[in-house]
């Protein structure tokens, strides 16, 4: 008898990050996306925020064989680093069992986009993080905001909240983040990449290349 076939697969512990600035001026906005995907998780795992832990509100519940810890830095954006680096010390074994959720202008609104790793794009919170695990080489997932139409100024556009017409696709991406982050907890990210990121279009393709080149996304 193989005993070794038979053997249970270890339990693999994953921690899952929303990136969002917290407050009541802040729910909802585009910026807070992070925060929203996180929400819904925890309300699809049955488990609540009841606890202040590495600098944010904490979480952690469980999919099959898999432990999911939930973070909501309480930092402000641009200093989501500081929590993020705590928690990964305490709840992971290395980085490809973290996987970052937060809002992305460079992408159409409501598109999904999982990567091993890249650029922070501009993006603070994701500056942030780099800068305080001293590499870009952790997973996230982008939901796209779209560029918006208010005169080029990027900070008002991720700090205002969706239109009416736009909260539909918004409730359908967050719902489909979720989707994401469970089949990364259980798969990886190789499964969850094949099954969620859609094929980019050219316009997307070449939004991708300038934000690999260069931070388009202002400071907020």
């Amino acid at each position: 008898m193989d005993l070794a076939s038979d053997a249970k697969p270890p339990e693999r512990r994953v921690l899952i990050v929303g990136l969002g600035n917290p407050g009541p001026e802040y729910r909802d906005t585009r910026h807070n996306l992070g925060f929203r995907v996180l929400d819904e998780l925890a309300a699809r795992l049955g488990v609540a925020f009841a606890r202040e832990k590495y600098a944010g509100l904490f979480a952690e519940g469980r999919a099959a064989d898999a432990r999911i810890a939930l973070l909501k830095p309480m930092t402000y954006m641009n200093r989501s680093g500081e929590s993020v680096r705590q928690a990964v010390r305490y709840c992971i074994s290395g980085l490809e069992n973290l996987l970052v959720v937060t809002d992305d202008v460079n992408l159409p609104l409501g598109r999904l986009r999982l990567r091993a790793s890249g650029s922070a794009g501009g993006h603070n919170g994701l500056k942030s993080i780099i800068d305080h695990l001293g590499t870009n080489a952790f997973p996230r997932l982008r939901i796209g905001v779209g560029i918006g139409k208010d005169d080029g100024d990027l900070t008002r556009h991720v700090l205002g909240r969706f239109t009416p017409e736009e909260n539909a696709v918004v409730e359908r991406a967050v719902s489909k983040g979720v989707d994401a982050v469970l089949v990364y907890a259980q798969y990886g990210l190789q499964a969850a990449m094949d099954r969620f990121n859609a094929r980019q279009t050219p316009e997307e393709k070449g939004s991708q290349e300038a934000q690999d080149g260069s931070a388009r996304q202002e400071k907020v």
